[in-house]
Order: C-alpha cells, then sequence, then structure tokens
C-alpha cells in the first residue's frame, strides 16, 4: 500500500486551492505546512507551491529544508506562477541534494496583482488534478 502525501505553502490561496482540488481526488488530506506537520514514511509527496518575486517562498524552503531524506521516496511538484515559466527550482535542488527523486513538475498558470487576473481558474485547476492522478496511477502498474 503506497502512502502519499500533499503539502502546501500558500500567500494568496491559489496553492491551498489547488492542493485542496487533488487533495480531494486523490483522497488525500492537504497539509499547509504553517502546520508543521510531520513528514512520516512516504512514497509520493506532492509539493504545491507558487512563485513569487522570482522564487518559492522561504518558509516553504525552509520546511523542504527540514524533511528526512529517507523519509521520502518520490516529490512531485505542481507550481502556480503568473509568468507559467519558472518552476520551484530551488525547491527541486534541496529534494536532489537529499537524494530524493523528482518524478515531474506542473506549471500552472497563476496570477499577480492584475497579471492573468482569476487564475488559477477552473481549467488549471482540473489540468493540476490530472496530472497528479496520472502520477498515481503510473505509479500502480
Amino acid at each position: 500500500m503506497t502512502k502519499n502525501r500533499i503539502i502546501y505553502a500558500s500567500k494568496t490561496g491559489h496553492s491551498k486551492k489547488m492542493a485542496a482540488a487533488i487533495g480531494k481526488v486523490l483522497d488525500i488530506i492537504p497539509d499547509n505546512i504553517t502546520s508543521n506537520p510531520v513528514i512520516e514514511e512516504t512514497d509520493f509527496l506532492f509539493i504545491v507551491g507558487g512563485i513569487y518575486g522570482g522564487g518559492s517562498l522561504p518558509e516553504l524552503l525552509t520546511f523542504v529544508q527540514a524533511i528526512e531524506d529517507k523519509k521520502v521516496r518520490k516529490a512531485v511538484l505542481i507550481t502556480s506562477c503568473a509568468a507559467k515559466k519558472q518552476g520551484q527550482d530551488s525547491v527541486r535542488s534541496i529534494l536532489e541534494d537529499k537524494g530524493i527523486t523528482i518524478v515531474d513538475e506542473i506549471l500552472c498558470q497563476g496570477s499577480f496583482l492584475f497579471m492573468k487576473i482569476g487564475h488559477p481558474n477552473k481549467t488549471d485547476i482540473t489540468e493540476a488534478v490530472n496530472f497528479a492522478a496520472n502520477i498515481l496511477k503510473g505509479a500502480v502498474k
């Protein structure tokens, strides 16, 4: 039996909304990193976060840095970005340094101030949900 987790860091509420939608489909209750969830043995850790001012939230980086490398087998990154061009490079680097495999990353349309208002919308969220579900379907083969 695989054990999967979803954590998220959200400044604007976009990542929380995406994590909740993914959690509903995967039957996983997402954890906000501000509650400092304990990461136990996990097969797939879904990390939902946004890009703010060109980078990941500092509190997400601190949380990921504290994850014990032997607890997480694989990570999946789900990233909201207004430009839809920049991924969670710092998160990826921290995890890879710990020997945690990054399975894949999806960049979802986000918004910032007046740029891309209304995103992530229902289509963006559905894309993220399908991405996460397909990751797990591929793992079950």
